[in-house]
């Protein structure tokens, strides 16, 4: 629903001078956005300052002509954008990091009888990160007595070892009354060798039953969103990996329902449908069809999430809804400077009329004002588009690419190493060539890997790391004469979909549908194999440990006696990878997943020119 207030028009003047930028600068944001004309993009997507105000939450933010706050016009200076993540500074001595929250996000009344647990993360560390306070420690005394209080009423206690991750320390809900509102914790830890005490905050949620709809869980041990069956027929909750597409609503969906059934036999949990949703009675037609085969909804109000009466709206339309598993409100916010502070307005509104489900957003800037936007979600994804596209040069603006100037289509992202002719696709122009320049403008997969892992890396520095989650947004699109030449190939996505799940994202969810058929058929042959690999990946006594082996990520999850390994190769050449490098035997291998080629052996196993594989080791 595209709310009035986008009405308003910018003067004559204005839309005469920014309509041709918008025009390039709205298929930027995301191809589908054509179907909008520049006026109606002007008035909905760039930022709130251009616009005519008078809703209370529209805040002022920046000018059009910027991207991840640069300049990117050739008639424009360069200027430092700002907004970099602070690094921690280093600590010379050791720090412990107190953290604690509780095992599930939220609880209900119904679940007064069920186990319930506080995670206790007791991380000793070099950095400034948050709530990091000095530590004297003795070789001798490695525990911490922890306390955790509520209105100055013990609820647990137990010892906890240093450099503990999620260990959990079991209370009952008996007493503490259902509300919408969150309680507040305390945690403290006495370390009785040095007769220090450190103490850490959080929010507990115990929500009334709700009357109607659904309920998404988050499980804090894992990151796993966990909901009932989307039929809403009852059920348990079981965990759920999203993976679906950002799908285009007008005309795909609301002309050709029975998408819906294909999308769920072809094995993906979610659809995203990409508004505005001009008609509520065919948005209906639309959600039922999705309930009715088990499709969970992310629901989208990207053009409307900074109009209070607008969220409101929607949020009581859809809340109830059996199949809703995540809201989504801001759609790179980042890349258009929407004010710092409005993802996290539309966060506490969304959380104040529901509070049942989580909230999710995507970030397309590398390094921009990334705390402030984050601070507005639960889940926080990445789309790092790099297929078929010149990262240092763009295609669209023909100015160069930096740190501090440029719009490429994937901010501040790297070429290949010089003369790393492996990585080069055989679409490239270097392709076959005898040597690869430096700053060959080839994008690298790993830009994925490193985006994925820096957003882990910050949740950290924050104190974030146990309460929010990324998902990836691979690419699959291209060559629609944007900076993209080419889409990827259904090869190239699953290598997109690894790189992010192998340094922590837990889901998968790609701009965009309509896409190409060989995406959509190895999107599909890898949903369906998820069966087999989220036990690993959602299960909290899993051990993830990441492996760069040439020109291949691969990523282990231990569980007792087995070993899941998800296994890509970057690199248009065959990458062998020994199970040694591993730390496996390649002991009773099952072979879970292949894309491409992916050849196992005694040794280890090979995959082929962006092939990929997923095993099952037992030892």
């Amino acid at each position: 629903m595209v709310d009035g207030s986008c009405n308003h028009r910018l003067p004559t003047s204005d839309i005469d001078l920014l309509t041709e930028t918008i025009t390039k600068r709205r298929e930027a944001c995301h191809p589908a956005s054509h179907e909008l004309s520049p006026e109606l993009f002007i008035a909905v997507a760039i930022p709130p300052k251009m616009r005519s105000l008078k809703d209370p939450y529209l805040l002022t933010g920046a000018l059009a002509q910027t991207w991840c706050g640069k300049h990117y016009m050739s008639t424009q200076s360069v200027v430092a954008p700002g907004g970099n993540f602070p690094l921690p500074p280093v600590s010379s001595h050791a720090l412990l990091a107190l953290r604690c929250a509780p095992a599930i996000q939220p609880y209900l009344a119904e679940d007064v009888w069920s186990p319930a647990a506080i995670l206790i993360d007791a991380p000793v560390v070099y950095y400034e990160i948050a709530n990091a306070e000095p530590i004297q420690i003795c070789s001798n005394d490695t525990m911490l007595d922890v306390t955790v209080s509520l209105n100055r009423r013990t609820i647990t206690s137990g010892l906890v070892p240093l450099n503990a991750t999620a260990h959990e320390l079991p209370f009952s809900l008996v007493g503490i009354t259902p509300q919408k509102a969150a309680y507040n914790l305390s945690c403290e830890a006495t370390y009785a060798a040095a007769s220090q005490t450190f103490s850490a905050m959080t929010a507990l949620s115990v929500l009334p039953n709700p009357t109607n709809g659904s309920v998404t869980k988050m499980d804090l041990r894992t990151g796993a969103l966990l909901a009932k069956p989307a039929t809403g027929l009852g059920g348990t909750y079981e965990a759920v990996f999203p993976i679906g597409f950002y799908t285009t609503y007008d005309p795909y969906l609301i002309t050709n329902l029975s998408a819906i059934n294909d999308l769920k036999e072809q094995g993906f949990t979610i659809i995203h449908p990409v508004p505005p949703f001009d008609n509520i009675t065919t948005l209906n037609l639309v959600l039922d069809r999705m309930q009715e085969v088990g499709l969970y909804l992310m629901y989208d109000m990207r053009f409307t999430y900074m109009n209070s009466t607008s969220v409101t709206e929607q949020v009581n339309a859809i809340k109830t809804r059996p199949n809703l598993l995540l809201w989504y409100t801001g759609d790179e916010p980042d890349g258009t400077s929407d004010p710092l502070n409005a993802t996290t307005i539309a966060y506490d509104l969304i959380y104040g009329l529901d509070g049942y489900h989580p909230v999710s957003l995507v970030l397309n800037c590398q390094d921009y004002y990334w705390s402030s936007y984050t601070a507005g979600t639960d889940v926080v994804m990445q789309d790092v588009y790099m297929v078929g596209n010149n990262v240092t040069w763009s295609n669209e603006w023909n100015t160069t690419c930096t740190p501090d100037y440029g719009d490429c289509g994937c901010d501040n992202c790297v070429s290949i190493p010089a003369g790393d002719t492996a990585a080069v696709s055989p679409n490239s122009t270097y392709y076959g060539a005898e040597y690869v320049p430096a700053n060959s403008g080839i994008g690298t997969y790993f830009d994925i890997s490193d985006r994925v892992a820096s957003f882990k890396n910050r949740l950290e520095v924050m104190g974030w790391e146990r309460t929010k989650s990324v998902v990836t947004v691979p690419q699959a699109f291209g060559g629609d004469g944007e900076y993209w030449l080419r889409a990827p190939t259904g090869e190239e996505w699953v290598v997109q979909s690894i790189m992010g799940i192998n340094q922590g994202a837990l889901g998968v969810v790609p701009w965009d549908d309509p896409t190409p058929a060989d995406i959509k058929s190895s999107a599909s042959a890898f949903a369906l194999s998820l069966p087999d690999i989220t036990p690993y990946l959602f299960n909290p006594a899993s051990v993830r440990t990441a492996y760069i082996v040439g020109g291949a990520s691969v990523a282990t999850w231990k569980t007792g006696a087995l070993t899941l390994a998800l296994a890509t190769n970057t690199n248009y050449v065959n990458q062998t990878v020994s199970w040694e490098a591993l730390g496996l035997e390649g002991a009773g291998v099952t072979t879970v997943f292949v894309s491409g080629v992916a050849e196992t052996g005694q040794g280890g196993f090979t995959l082929g020119p962006v092939g990929s594989g997923i095993f099952v080791v037992a030892a």
